[in-house]
């Protein structure tokens, strides 16, 4: 029975991987996702005139698919090691639906992978701040994920992040961000905390990098772009966050 349930999450994220790819694959070729209407056009990257739009931003997403996997084989086996695998290996393909087709509804697609993993860092956070459960997890989540599709809906643009939805995902991130460091404060566990602050620090470089590309950075035609390399940051920062959630125990008592 032990040996089945360390499999879970292996066999939960490869066939997420494989089902999703899978479908992006037949949805750029058959054109299910609709026509090119720019919608990456401000991420830098030329469009190509084949099927895959922005090659370097596009297969810059297995990334994530890779991010997702490791989580899963990787040791330990907390309850939320299969959620957080699955959901890691959704950002590739979802974001992928984006920079390969231009479409709306690609970039619809990106932007709810981006809510799931902010939403879902922010419930893991809040639901371990307040010693609450995983039903108070999952609607703090749904909750999540709900706000940061409504920011969505003002489409007026804003300074330096684009949109309201960017706004949410980063407040959401900023939040759990905070909630974290406040749990490794509160000295109630043990871990590795190194693993926290590690990833913050990659979501900050890959931030920066991310803004740069929209200015000096900018080159359009260039096979490695600013943007890719936010995405393999990205990726980095939600595997280096697992290995401190996986590290996390209840602090003996007079320890």
């Amino acid at each position: 029975m032990n040996a089945r349930i360390s499999r879970l999450p292996v066999v939960a994220a490869a066939t997420t991987a494989v089902v999703s790819c899978g479908l992006l694959a037949l949805a750029v070729a058959r054109g299910w996702l609709g026509p090119d209407v720019g919608r990456g056009n401000t991420f830098c990257e030329a469009a190509r005139a084949g099927l895959v739009k922005q090659p370097a931003n596009t297969f810059s997403n297995l990334g994530f698919v890779v991010a997702g996997l490791l989580i899963a084989a990787g040791r330990g086996g907390k309850p939320i090691k299969t959620v957080m695998a699955c959901i890691v290996v959704l950002l590739g393909p979802g974001s992928a639906a984006m920079h390969a087709t231009q479409s709306a509804a690609g970039g619809g697609l990106d932007v709810l992978s981006m809510y799931l993993i902010a939403a879902f860092a922010f419930a893991y956070a809040v639901m371990r701040w307040r010693r609450a459960g995983w039903a108070a997890m999952g609607v703090t989540f749904a909750a999540g994920v709900a706000g940061c599709e409504l920011a969505g809906l003002w489409h007026e643009p804003i300074p330096v992040v684009m949109y309201a939805g960017n706004v949410a995902f980063g407040l959401l991130l900023a939040a759990a961000a905070g909630l974290e460091i406040a749990i490794i404060r509160r000295g109630e566990t043990t871990g590795r905390p190194g693993f926290a602050y590690a990833s913050i620090g990659a979501m900050l470089v890959a931030f920066g990098v991310w803004n740069a590309t929209q200015t000096w950075l900018c080159d359009p035609h260039s096979p490695v772009q600013g943007h890719a390399v936010w995405h393999l940051m990205t990726g980095l920062a939600a595997y280096l966050l697992y290995r401190y959630y996986d590290s996390e125990n209840p602090r003996p008592p007079g320890g």
